[in-house]
């Protein structure tokens, strides 16, 4: 039989001392280097795997697996249910706070650096290519009592500009099959179950213009029922989700990736444009 996403979950679990998080499961596997033995296609294994281990805990009584907390939720082996210390969760739940009272306050738009850095140095995110970035600043706008909803915090762009000929370059404009992708970015610090719905439909009211659209968060509470959530609303409405890691900004991912449109809202670009001078100037770039 071909080795499965349950058959790495078990062999993690089996030497690991502490329940982990679907995402700790994961980084422990490729830390030594089990991943080769998946069979896997998709961009989000990891996610899959997290999927899978709920799934299988909640509907199958013959699960191999238990739930031992919720936010986050983190995953042992039912036949080693006993080695469990009584206080470990509580233990891990005092460290994790400890590590975030300690951690320096930052503000949302210190998030953008991070963001540049993570579309253009991870070319898998943007389908084999380097995406550049701006920041769309809301305070030059020309209508400031709705702009939220309106401008994205972050536009990304792909032009091949270096990969193609000049004259190809004027000939797929001049036929109309332009090259071009643009990427939008909606960043929030922190994203939980009181803020998440407010915070995706802001994405969505002001990134569907363009090829691919993403909520950004620092944080994203994992909690079973928010996570089932945002893969409902991305499934529905197409607006992906990244969390980028403040600490190690290379372990970022993307938890659930947007729906690729083939064609741009012009109109609602257009009215970008005339609203911000940043959008506009993106234009003439």
């Amino acid at each position: 039989m071909a080795y499965s996403l349950f058959d790495f979950a078990k062999e993690i679990l089996s030497k690991s001392d502490k329940p982990l998080t679907y995402q700790e499961i994961w980084q422990n596997g490729v830390d030594i280097d089990l991943v080769p033995k998946l069979a896997l296609s998709g961009k989000t294994p990891w996610q899959s795997l997290g999927s899978r281990l709920f799934v299988d805990v909640r509907d199958n009584p013959n699960s191999r697996f238990i739930k031992v907390s919720k936010n986050p939720a983190r995953f042992f082996l039912k036949s080693r249910l006993n080695e469990i210390p009584q206080d470990i969760i509580q233990k891990i739940e005092i460290a994790e706070r400890k590590i975030k009272t300690e951690e320096v306050s930052y503000y949302e738009r210190d998030i953008h650096a991070l963001l540049t850095y993570f579309v253009y140095a991870n070319p898998s995110f943007g389908h084999g290519k380097n995406i550049f970035t701006k920041t769309i600043f809301h305070e030059v706008s020309k209508k400031r009592d709705y702009n939220e909803w309106l401008q994205p915090d972050m536009v990304g762009f792909y032009i091949p500009l270096d990969d193609w000929n000049a004259n190809l370059i004027e000939f797929n404009r001049l036929s109309d099959n332009n090259v071009l992708k643009l990427f939008s970015f909606e960043i929030k610090k922190t994203l939980n179950k009181s803020n998440y719905r407010e915070s995706y439909f802001q994405a969505v009211s002001n990134s569907s213009w363009a090829n691919e659209g993403y909520l950004v968060c620092a944080e994203v509470i994992q909690d079973d029922d928010l996570l089932a959530e945002l893969e409902r609303l991305t499934a529905s409405f197409g607006i992906g989700i990244i969390q980028l890691d403040l600490k190690d900004i290379d372990s970022s991912i993307v938890l659930f990736p947007a729906r690729i449109k083939t064609n741009l809202d012009w109109e609602t670009m257009n009215k970008l444009c005339e609203q911000n001078t940043d959008f506009e100037n993106l234009s003439k770039m």
